[in-house]
């Protein structure tokens, strides 16, 4: 049980967790803001990104009660029936995410870590480290340029330049991901910031609030 601050108060979202939240959305901002230069503030706040994910998963079994994914991740059921109680008007509260936000929760986490995979993918400081290898290898392994002969040097140059190399088929594609991911995060954003207001209307308590100081209202009626 987390300490409570007030009589009229209790503590819910934990430091860390308001700490990622917030860098995340700045971070995801930057991203998808520089998205169209393919700078390195774009590459740089990806990995910010990738950071925070990474945070994330081991926070969601070892952090504080409602941080958990045991917390929040509901049954289909649940996530049912609580989504039918928000057009009556009178749905239940929840101290953590109410299960719709749990799902959102989940979908923006899958979203954002394709994303991040797929924007691996197209950084050439993680393309050369890729090709640095596979150099190394053919030293170590006595497969120099000499002895292999030309042929087996346009094999490489169509291979780095197919999959690898800037504007290859294969870059391309992973490209396309990256831009659907990067544009389906960004929907799931607009809907999570959607249900964020309709929840706080409906439960008379203000969510952005609570996501900055970490309390939350006992009796939002009061």
């Amino acid at each position: 049980m987390m300490k409570t601050g007030t009589a009229d108060r209790i503590k819910v979202w934990d430091p860390l967790v308001r700490l990622f939240h917030w860098t995340l959305v700045i971070s995801f901002t930057v991203a998808y803001v520089t998205g169209e230069e393919g700078d390195l503030v774009h590459f740089y706040s990806g990995y910010v990104i990738a950071g925070l994910l990474l945070f994330r998963l081991v926070w969601g079994f070892i952090g504080s009660r409602h941080a958990r994914f045991a917390d929040f991740v509901r049954s289909p059921r649940e996530v049912i029936e609580y989504t039918r109680s928000l057009f009556s008007g009178h749905p239940r509260r929840y101290l953590g995410h109410n299960p719709a936000g749990g799902v959102m929760v989940i979908l923006l986490l899958l979203s954002l870590s394709g994303t991040v995979v797929t924007g691996l993918m197209l950084d050439p400081a993680f393309d050369s480290v890729v090709l640095e290898g596979s150099v190394s290898n053919r030293v170590l392994l006595g497969d120099d340029d000499e002895e292999r002969g030309e042929g087996y040097e346009e094999e490489d140059d169509e291979r780095e330049g197919g999959m690898e190399g800037p504007g290859g088929e294969g870059n391309e594609v992973v490209e396309e991901w990256h831009e659907v991911l990067a544009n389906l995060t960004l929907l799931l954003v607009i809907l999570h910031i959607a249900g964020v207001v309709v929840s706080s209307r409906l439960h008379r308590e203000n969510l952005v609030r609570a996501m900055i100081t970490g309390y939350k209202p006992r009796d939002p009626e009061a």
